[in-house]
């Protein structure tokens, strides 16, 4: 079973490249995670909010090759963690792998993309650092595996 995240940016705060690590680390029993990185745009007077919209999802759309995909978004459907749970163990067993979940940068994904997608995905509608979320998201995958294997995780 292989888990991809796509994403635009680095993780810049130690704290959360620990965080992610830590989260690769525990999932290693359940899947093979790779996560691609592709480089964020800049804002300027020059380049518009659509413009930077639109590289950062050219970038992304060239790491999508196949598999099934999630774009997260605050638009999309809000799923309890046992519901995420259910949707990964029927892609699982329908053989609908890699699992490809799509982080866009802080403007957002493109409609190209999100056209792409399976399944569009929020965690709430809330904004969150797109740092923060990536923990967030290997969190809910993780919590995912523990559901599906029957095995006690923290509420």
């Amino acid at each position: 079973m292989k888990i991809r995240i796509l994403c635009v940016g680095k993780i810049k705060e130690k704290f959360y490249r620990e965080a992610i690590k830590e989260f690769q680390k525990r999932l290693q029993p359940f899947c093979k995670l790779e996560i691609i990185e592709v480089k964020d745009e800049k804002v300027s007077p020059s380049v518009t909010e659509d413009l930077v919209i639109s590289r950062e999802s050219q970038k992304l759309m060239s790491k999508m090759r196949d598999g099934y995909f999630i774009a997260l978004t605050p638009d999309g459907k809000m799923l309890d963690s046992v519901q995420l749970s259910d949707n990964i163990k029927s892609l699982i067993n329908s053989s609908q792998t890699p699992i490809n979940f799509i982080i866009g940068g802080s403007l957002g994904l493109s409609d190209e993309i999100l056209k792409k997608c399976q399944l569009k995905l929020s965690f709430s509608r809330l904004t969150f650092p797109h740092q923060l979320f990536r923990v967030m998201l290997l969190e809910q995958i993780y919590r995912s595996f523990k559901i599906i294997n029957n095995q006690t995780y923290h509420k």
